[in-house]
């Protein structure tokens, strides 16, 4: 799978793809019911993606055989519009979300180490995310290097520190 993988960056034309992804990130615990799609409309949810393409915003895409399958993309936020993974307002925060049926193939990772490099190569000191803590995905986070910083209720924000 990972040999037909391209990850790049986000072309202007696919920004409303980030809405999939954003409602594709939102995690449902097992046995429970996904969130109705127009969850992403709620403002502490919206924030992740309205007006993609603002200073700071940073988005690659996973590409399988000519379709989307995943997107990890940062934005920065302040103290007037923190977001569930806000460490103060020079740290981008990181959302991902991959389509099911491509998870646990390498594309997450992928799509993470690019992130990562293009974030460390813009100068940041560091990065963070939010995470529920028994999504599968925390484990991912912690092999790539992401370090807890602050647990709110079920979830954990993390941070890396880049080089």
């Amino acid at each position: 799978m990972k040999d037909r993988i391209i990850i790049r960056p986000i072309k202007e034309t696919e920004f409303g793809f980030l809405g999939k992804m954003l409602y594709n990130a939102i995690f449902v615990p097992p046995g429970h019911e996904r969130l109705p799609e127009n969850i992403i409309e709620h403002p502490e949810i919206s924030k992740y993606i309205k007006d993609f393409g603002r200073e700071g915003d940073l988005c690659f895409v996973a590409e399988a055989d000519g379709e989307l399958t995943g997107a990890v993309w940062s934005r920065l936020f302040d103290e007037t519009n923190k977001a569930y993974g806000f460490v103060d307002s020079d740290t981008p925060e990181l959302s991902m979300a991959v389509y099911e049926k491509y998870r646990r193939k390498g594309i997450g990772t992928l799509l993470l180490k690019t992130i990562i490099k293009a974030l460390t190569e813009e100068g940041y000191g560091q990065i963070s995310l939010s995470v529920d803590k028994i999504n599968y995905a925390y484990d991912l986070y912690k092999k790539i290097g992401f370090k807890d910083y602050k647990p709110v209720d079920d979830s954990m924000t993390m941070i890396m520190k880049l080089k």
